[in-house]
């Protein structure tokens, strides 16, 4: 079987040497590239299974890349983990907002960059649907294929957005706690990361529009799907 081949986006070598390191300890192939113009072109020739993305970066920065990849119908599912010093809140929203899969603020523990990307890979890893399609009124979502469509018109979801649609429609009815978001739907369990599941439901919601009001907030617990 060939190796699980990820990109490291970086342009701080000594960084760069050391997750290129860890990540062919854990058994992973490995790219490179240190500028963006570079990271577009690496990304597009040869399809990582994941990108490792540093935001400060010379050429286009991490967010134009990001925002780059995710416009382009050959990079688009590719998941994005930004690692990055800018540790900013209103950083981190940009990105996920831009379509990235995670981030992580430098000074980082490798040990827990290598879970991450795990827990990424484990999420885009292809699996069985109990259901494959579901619809209520004119929201029908495509478990099988992973599309959605709201009143026929079809909406473009990060894989992200879309797995945590699809534990929702799952569990409808039962409250799921941020917790148990972060774990179903990220694969890991954090402090001080509830605010990512925030972020993404509040894109998930403008996405489906009209159907918004199906997952309802309870307060101080979590979200629910509206059975």
């Amino acid at each position: 079987m060939p190796k699980t081949t990820i990109l490291v986006v970086e342009d701080e070598l000594d960084i760069l040497q050391l997750v290129a390191h860890n990540l062919k300890s854990a058994d992973f192939g490995v790219l490179t590239a240190q500028d963006g113009y570079e990271a577009l072109s690496v990304a597009k020739n040869h399809l990582p299974q994941l990108i490792i993305l540093d935001l400060m970066i010379p050429g286009l920065d991490g967010f134009e890349v990001c925002k780059e990849l995710k416009r382009s119908p050959v990079t688009k599912d590719i998941p994005v983990l930004m690692l990055t010093a800018r540790g900013e809140e209103v950083d981190r929203i940009v990105g996920l907002e831009l379509g990235a899969d995670d981030y992580v603020v430098k000074p980082f523990s490798p040990r827990e960059l290598i879970l991450r990307v795990r827990a990424i890979l484990r999420r885009h890893a292809p699996e069985e649907q109990a259901v494959a399609r579901w619809q209520r009124d004119g929201l029908v979502v495509d478990l099988e294929a992973h599309r959605i469509s709201v009143d026929n018109d079809e909406t473009n979801l990060t894989a992200t957005e879309f797995r945590l649609l699809a534990e929702l429609i799952r569990n409808a009815g039962k409250v799921l706690t941020r917790d148990t978001l972060l774990d179903k739907v990220w694969g890991y369990q954090f402090d001080g990361y509830a605010r990512t599941v925030d972020t993404h439901i509040r894109r998930l919601r403008q996405k489906i529009g009209p159907y918004a009001e199906l997952i309802e907030t309870v307060r101080g617990v979590g979200y629910r799907f509206r059975d």
